[in-house]
This record gives structure tokens, sequence and C-alpha cells, in this order.
């Protein structure tokens, strides 16, 4: 990669695990740089007012500022649309794109093309979120055509807190719920360390495992056009077509 490719990332504001890993995947891509912007997201439920950090408003200020930094794709880096619907992160990377003329995704619809892609219906899932964040989540999948097959979660409220769970604690998940059998399993939290964990897993058992860390950083390089195979070696998620 010779020209230069600036990514916007926008991250929930105490997410502490997504900077630093996005640029370790990137090491290998000095032309490839990712640009953060925040907005607050403290904690995870399905309460009034945690749904309410995802509201528009603070969101489309903050594409704002990445689009001041001539980004060439912008990815909202958290899961939300996960259990507050696939239509929200549509609306969402629609009003960004209105707004800044800037293509957008998000972590939970990249995550939808990357399983379209691996044509995985049967999907396995590990977090660090609450049981009723986890139900919706199932319920979300459903709608759009996957079967949970299998889950593990921490009943963690987190956000901040997501981040103190170490790999080893998300290494024993993983194989909980490969058990299951299941044709890919995501481990969907970008405030949670799958990306190390994954390629290695996926490697051992033979089947995706797709941490939303590296598919937020692959779904931001196939809304700027762009070629993310160079980074095949951190997880089969970067070889995939966009």
């Amino acid at each position: 990669m010779d020209s230069p490719l600036r990514l916007g990332m926008l991250t929930p504001s105490s997410n502490t695990v997504l900077e630093p890993l996005t640029a370790a995947l990137l090491a290998d891509l000095p032309a490839a740089t990712a640009h953060f912007a925040r907005f607050r997201v403290v904690a995870i439920d399905m309460g009034a007012g945690s749904r309410s950090q995802f509201d528009l408003a603070p969101v489309l200020a903050a594409a704002d500022l990445l689009a001041d930094a001539k980004v060439h794709a912008i990815c909202w880096n958290g899961t939300s649309g996960a259990w507050l619907g696939l239509e929200q992160d549509r609306a969402l990377c629609a009003a960004i794109a209105e707004r800044t003329g800037i293509p957008a995704t998000t972590a939970t619809l990249a995550l939808m093309r990357a399983l379209a892609a691996l044509d995985a219906r049967r999907v396995g899932l590990v977090t660090p979120y609450l049981g009723e964040v986890q139900r919706a989540i199932a319920a979300r999948w459903a709608e759009a055509g996957l079967d949970c097959v299998a889950e593990r979660h921490l009943e963690d409220p987190g956000n901040f807190s997501f981040a103190t769970h170490g790999e080893v604690v998300i290494e024993r998940l993983v194989r909980e719920v490969a058990a299951a059998g299941p044709e890919a399993i995501a481990i969907h939290c970008t405030n949670f360390r799958g990306a190390r964990v994954a390629p290695r897993l996926e490697a051992e058992f033979g089947i995706p495992v797709l941490d939303s860390v590296s598919v937020s950083l692959w779904g931001a390089f196939g809304a700027a056009g762009a070629d993310a195979a160079p980074l095949a070696r951190h997880g089969r998620v970067f070889a995939l077509p966009w």
C-alpha cells in the first residue's frame, strides 16, 4: 500500500482496548492510519439511559471532527447495533455519509457482512455483557436469519470494565462456545481483548473467529475501497472480499 489511507474510528469514551489493538494490527502497513473521535459511552444495559448514549447527535458531532482529518471512511467502532438493531446502525451510516460525504460502516454491520461472505448461519457469541443484552443480541440475530447456537457472557455492565478481562478468560469462553460446533464465532465487543486470541483459535478449530476490533478494521478498509488482505495473518476476516 503506497497511497495514504486514513480510517476514522468513532470510539466509546470509556474504551481502552480498540485504539492500541487497531494500531498493532496496522503496524505492518505504515501507509494506513487510524484516527479516533470519542463520544460518551459508560454503561451497557437495556435501560433508557444506556440506549440514549447512542442517540445520533453526539455521534454525528464526533463524525464531523473525523471529517476534518479527511479520512477515507468512518466506522462506528462499537457494537450497539447488535442489541439496538441493524436499522439503527444503517441510519447512522446514512446520516454520516449525508453529512460528511464520507462512506461509513459499523462493527455490527461489518460482522453481518463477514458472516454473509463466510455463508455462516450457525454462530457462536462471546461477550462480556449482561444476560439481558446477550438475549437481545440473539433475538436481533434471529431477525437477520442467524442462529446463535451457543453463547457465553460475563454479566459485566461495563463499559470501562470490559477491558479488565484478560485474554485467558476470552479464550476459555471461545473454547466453550466452539464445543457446540458453530460455523463461526463472534467475539463481539470492541473493549474486549479478543483480537490476538482469534487467529490462533480459528487455526486450531478450523472455523472463523471474528473479533469485533478486527472486524471493524476490515469494515473500515472495505468502506474506503481498500484491500485488507495484507493483514490476513491477523485473522481470516481480513482475507474476505468486502
